[in-house]
């Protein structure tokens, strides 16, 4: 097994603690990791393949502005190293194309994301996900496959915006238990800043871009978000799910 991301050394450095392998044998390994190609050139595309050693996950692929033979070229070349694999924004022929070369992977239709789960270190708590309306969820999607991917526990509670402020205080004990908490809403962008005033822990608010002509296709929610009185709020660009998923493994990570 090649030195592909945090688990894999990790694995090889217990076998050494536990006299399964030898000095020379880790060490050995180790110079051979460091001597490979960091990136791997496909002319279109230089996939750096060190990105899960340095950050715990290997690089994701984004579908918006490539073509379906390049998503699927891309994602060959991750998985065949034995690593997870996240692609965001991928629409149908996008997925029929990696499923033809990676028939192991999976689509998430709603979060138009493409995966496969290899090994990754576990979050040691609970994010969890709360989105302001159904309208919402695609987003919310996103965010959920994204931290599921990078090995963390996600608890989806969806449909609970202001309109009806009752539907989430329903929720408090499941938002009590979560160690990182993502809020995803469009219109006016309220639900973060009550979200954050319930619980004690980070919130990551996304804004979306889901609303009539004056929020202006998710900047009110933005502004708003931004402008939360609220202690403990960060906000990620518009739509961006991927991102507030990245944020809150970072944190359950810790």
């Amino acid at each position: 097994m090649s030195l592909n991301n945090e688990v894999s050394l990790a694995a090889l450095l217990t076998d050494l603690r536990e006299g399964r392998t030898t000095v020379e044998t880790t060490s050995g390994r180790i110079l051979a990791a460091m001597r490979e190609q960091p990136f791997e050139d496909l002319g279109f595309a230089k996939i750096d393949h060190h990105r899960s050693i340095r950050q715990g996950f290997p690089e994701v692929i984004l579908g918006l502005g490539k073509t379906p033979d390049q998503v699927a070229a891309i994602a060959a070349q991750i998985v065949a190293r034995g690593n997870s694999l996240l692609v965001t924004r991928a629409e149908q022929v996008a997925w029929e194309a990696v499923n033809a070369a990676v028939p192991s992977a999976e689509y998430h239709s709603l979060a138009r994301c493409i995966t496969v789960t290899g090994e990754c270190t576990r979050g040691k708590g609970t994010i969890v996900l709360c989105s302001a309306g159904t309208s919402d969820q695609p987003v919310a999607e996103e965010a959920a496959v994204t931290a599921e991917i990078l090995g963390n526990t996600v608890e989806r509670i969806y449909d609970v915006g202001v309109a009806g402020i009752h539907r989430l205080l329903a929720q408090r004990d499941r938002l009590d238990a979560a160690r990182v908490v993502i809020v995803v809403a469009g219109m006016e962008g309220a639900l973060p800043s009550v979200v954050a005033g319930m619980v004690g822990v980070p919130v990551i608010a996304v804004p979306t871009s889901i609303g009539y002509g004056a929020s202006f296709g998710g900047v009110a929610a933005l502004l708003g978000m931004l402008n939360s009185c609220a202690n403990g709020v960060s906000v990620v660009n518009i739509d961006n799910g991927y991102g507030a998923g990245c944020i809150a493994s970072m944190i359950n990570h810790l």
